[in-house]
């Protein structure tokens, strides 16, 4: 079957651009509908890796027509036993009468009168797999006439097409992963990080950085946004991106970008490690704010590295913290010679040689992060 424009246009761009709806392959899946005269469809789409409990995504769609009949059930399609999801070989296309389980008479009563008031009585299941890292069912159900030749033979032309838009989402949600827990690692630490081009445009922004600072079109209708500063930080933060772009060996430049809120932000040359084809900044901007720190989780992990007690590891927590000695031990209700020998035992434990080194060791190590 040769392409044509409309299956261009509806169906393998919407699958192109798809993945990086929410859900996605939303629009995709409306226009299926619409070409194979379906009443209701859904897409079933699960990763590999994911956890026991987490439920599939579930996108159904139904056409215009059934607009106030419920989405198909799939949870009670599942029940029915119906041939095994997991045992549809990818990219062929089943029709209803494969599904059902004519080994068992009573079981395939049980199944049709079930089929029949979910007001399905002809349907189609297509299986795409992304190479054992996910995989996708597709489910078209009519009521009245069954699918024509020309709709089963364009689910077969669609099911190549699919996989592959599928095996992109897997590489796309494994990329959100590791941006993912990068961002939550520094977001505990109340770091935000802004990449400026060599003219101080913003090219990227994390969630820190946008909930700190505003951001404006770029005057000029250029790629990139501005950060929206006074003048004369405006012009800082432009010469020095210049001239930490022109120079990489320059040492970081440090710009106050918010007086009242004495927010500065350091400026340092880009190195980001990036795959080509990458529009590589050549500036990254950070900036960071006081963070609460959970103290159960900070000491927890104090306990588990250094062997501390839980009231010793309570007690370096606040030392971390800059608190004095004597009064980070009255909070934890002990008495000044307890803090005094608990903090020597600390130090025994921990290695450190004051309070200032346990300052570094704890800043340093996992506690903050936990």
């Amino acid at each position: 079957m040769a392409f044509t424009p409309a299956d261009q246009r509806e169906l393998y761009l919407p699958l192109i651009e798809g993945i990086h709806e929410t859900p996605p392959f939303g629009l995709f899946m409306r226009n299926l509908v619409a070409r194979t005269g379906a009443r209701r469809a859904f897409l079933i789409l699960t990763l590999a890796n994911a956890a026991q409990a987490q439920e599939p995504v579930v996108i159904p769609v139904s056409a215009p027509r059934a607009h106030a009949e419920p989405p198909i059930d799939f949870r009670r399609l599942e029940a029915l036993r119906l041939h095994p999801h997991g045992a549809l070989r990818p990219g062929r296309v089943y029709a209803l009468d494969e599904m059902l389980d004519y080994d068992d008479r009573a079981q395939l009563a049980l199944q049709r009168a079930a089929l029949e008031e979910m007001g399905i009585r002809h349907a189609r299941w297509l299986r795409v797999s992304a190479g054992g890292a996910a995989d996708a069912w597709l489910v078209l159900v009519r009521l009245r006439e069954d699918f024509s030749a020309s709709a089963v033979s364009l689910l077969t032309e669609v099911a190549p097409h699919l996989g592959s838009a599928l095996r992109t989402l897997v590489a796309l949600i494994g990329q959100r992963l590791q941006a993912a827990l990068a961002q939550t690692s520094l977001e505990r630490l109340g770091i935000g990080q802004i990449a400026l081009d060599a003219e101080g445009r913003v090219m990227a922004a994390d969630r820190i950085a946008e909930s700190l600072l505003t951001f404006l079109p770029d005057p000029a209708a250029r790629a990139g946004r501005r950060m929206q500063v006074l003048p004369d930080v405006a012009r800082q933060i432009e010469a020095a991106c210049a001239a930490l772009a022109a120079r990489g060996s320059e040492p970081p430049r440090v710009v106050r970008i918010d007086p009242r809120r004495q927010l500065d932000l350091v400026l340092r040359p880009a190195d980001l490690l990036l795959d080509d084809p990458a529009a590589r900044p050549a500036v990254i901007g950070v900036l960071r704010v006081s963070r609460e720190q959970d103290s159960a989780a900070g000491a927890g992990v104090l306990r588990a590295v250094h062997g501390l007690s839980a009231q010793e590891a309570a007690l370096a927590l606040a030392l971390s913290r800059g608190e004095p000695l004597i009064e980070a031990g009255m909070a934890l209700g002990l008495t000044a010679e307890t803090t005094r020998n608990y903090s020597k035992r600390i130090y025994g434990k921990t290695g450190a040689s004051g309070q200032a080194d346990l300052v570094r060791i704890v800043l340093n190590g996992l506690a903050p992060l936990a």
